[in-house]
């Protein structure tokens, strides 16, 4: 059969892992694989076309790539799976085409087809799918309910790649982190554990396996103030083993279930122990439309001084621990005092 892999036209700075990953099941077949990004005519007429999908607020582009490929290759069945497919499927539903929810187990397992996407040089991977939380502000208890881990991903470390991308929700939950981070050592490669490190289970241990690895960056959470004492004890056992507080970087939700006085009391909780904060707004799992969501705890101003902050005093979206920034945090009084900004000259 002809294959066409289609990934919308929508930003993201990855490769389609698993229309990759699709690629390499059908070539196995001895099938003929074209990827294309957007909307494309292509030369063989397609007997099957896979429409991939990110987050539910960038369906558009989903659906415009839907409509042309129905158009132009009326006679090729068409599934849409991905993200916002998992996450909103009766939305979905209306392109008129077949929906696929979750992941392919069949697939998942597979070398994904780098080839298709030579000037990426990272092997994207998962060792473990799904998570042992079931945060209510997150999506993945959807889309991977059931929790798997696999012993070994050395099949997934493509030749020639100079760095392993880690997409695990919860590796630490894994009972063979142990075993996939030997191998994540043995490669030599820098690792990224791109989705965050779960703080309860960042024991001492864990960290002296971390200092083993090429990593430039360690993610943390601190999405509510209950999970303090694990987050400072998380910090001090990867401080312990010599990672700097400069590459310790610590996602901070907001426009959840906190409100303003919550949020700023978490920052100064950073600022103290001297990591940088990302603050990370949240987005309803069914959001059509990005930015548009405001909590009952927060207001439309609050937010908007939040986003100014970010862009004026931050760095790259973020606050290092500067010494005016831990000042002008940790001296502030309430929010209002802590998020104003100066006039410009």
């Amino acid at each position: 059969m002809n294959i066409l892999l289609v990934e919308p036209k929508y930003y993201t700075k990855y490769p389609p892992l698993g229309l990759l990953k699709i690629a390499s099941y059908h070539r196995n077949k001895g099938d003929n694989v074209q990827l294309v990004r957007g909307a494309q005519w292509v030369n063989s007429y397609p007997d099957l076309i896979y429409v991939t999908s990110l987050f539910t607020y960038a369906w558009k582009p989903v659906h415009d790539a839907i409509e042309f490929y129905k158009q132009w290759y009326p006679k090729a069945r068409i599934i849409l799976g991905g993200i916002y497919a998992s996450l909103m499927p009766e939305h979905a539903a209306t392109t008129g085409v077949e929906v696929f929810t979750g992941v392919w187990e069949e697939v998942d397992n597979y070398m994904p087809a780098w080839d298709l996407v030579p000037s990426w040089k990272s092997s994207v991977l998962f060792s473990s799918r799904g998570c042992i939380r079931q945060c209510p502000f997150c999506g993945v208890r959807i889309c991977e309910p059931k929790f798997v881990a696999l012993q070994s991903v050395r099949h997934l470390i493509y030749p020639g790649h100079k760095k392993i991308i880690c997409w695990d929700n919860n590796i630490l939950a894994s009972p063979y982190w142990r075993d996939i981070f030997q191998e994540f050592i043995e490669s030599g490669l820098e690792v990224d554990f791109n989705q965050g490190l779960d703080a309860r289970l960042l024991t001492e241990e864990v960290a002296h396996w971390l200092k083993k690895m090429k990593i430039k960056i360690i993610r943390l959470a601190y999405d509510e103030t209950v999970s303090r004492h694990f987050l400072s004890q998380a910090i001090r056992n990867l401080k312990s083993v010599g990672f700097r507080s400069k590459d310790i970087f610590v996602y901070v939700l907001y426009n959840f279930q906190d409100n303003p006085t919550d949020f700023l009391e978490r920052i100064k909780d950073l600022m103290e122990w001297e990591v940088v904060a990302y603050p990370m707004r949240y987005e309803p799992i069914n959001s059509l439309e990005k930015g548009k969501y405001i909590s009952p705890g927060w207001t439309a101003m609050e937010l908007e001084m939040v986003a100014k902050a970010r862009r004026v005093i931050g760095y790259a979206g973020s606050w290092p621990a500067t010494e005016g920034l831990k000042w002008k945090f940790g001296t502030a009084t309430n929010f209002q005092e802590a998020f104003a900004l100066r006039p410009p000259r």
